[in-house]
This record gives structure tokens, C-alpha cells and sequence, in this order.
């Protein structure tokens, strides 16, 4: 039952970790939109990439974030909930097992 909980408690942070990480693909929607306007109006170039750079480099936090957040759902949270699962079993072992 142990590495039951073990396990979905990995492949939860593993899932976790990668949604975390979807953030960015809307960075490359922004840079795409862009080039669709400067092609359809050339003459508005620059007024176009100099507010796509301004948003990429805003939507490029919340990637940032979403790194960081990954990188602690790999390698600390499994830890972290192993431990707790553990120290629950421990004093409440007789009650979740019967």
C-alpha cells in the first residue's frame, strides 16, 4: 500500500511538473500573431514588434515561474509528501489500515 502512495504521489508531481511548463506556449502564439499583422501591414513594423517584445518579455514570467514551480515539483515536493505520508501512517497507521 506503501509504494501505491508512493507512486501516485511521484506521478502526480511528475504531471504536475509539466503543466507547470505549458505557460510558455502562449509565448509563441503572441510572436505568431505578430508576424500575421507586420505581413497583412508592413508599414506597421516597428509598432508591432516593439509591443510583441514588450509582451513576450511579460509572458515571459510566467514561464519563468512555471520553471521554478517544475523544478520544486520534482525535486523537493515528492519529499516533502513521502514524509508526510509516512509520519501519517505512523500515527494514524491503525486507523487507514483498519
Amino acid at each position: 500500500m506503501l509504494e501505491l502512495a508512493i507512486g501516485i504521489i511521484l506521478g502526480g508531481c511528475a504531471i504536475g511538473a509539466g503543466l507547470a511548463l505549458i505557460a510558455g506556449i502562449g509565448e509563441g502564439n503572441a510572436v505568431a500573431k505578430a508576424c500575421e499583422a507586420i505581413g497583412r501591414q508592413p508599414e506597421s513594423r516597428g509598432a508591432v514588434t516593439s509591443t510583441m517584445i514588450m509582451g513576450c518579455a511579460i509572458a515571459e514570467t510566467t514561464g519563468l515561474y512555471g520553471l521554478v514551480i517544475g523544478i520544486l515539483l520534482i525535486f523537493v515536493a515528492p519529499n516533502i509528501f513521502i514524509s508526510a505520508l509516512k509520519n501519517a501512517l505512523e500515527t494514524w497507521g491503525s486507523a487507514f489500515l483498519g
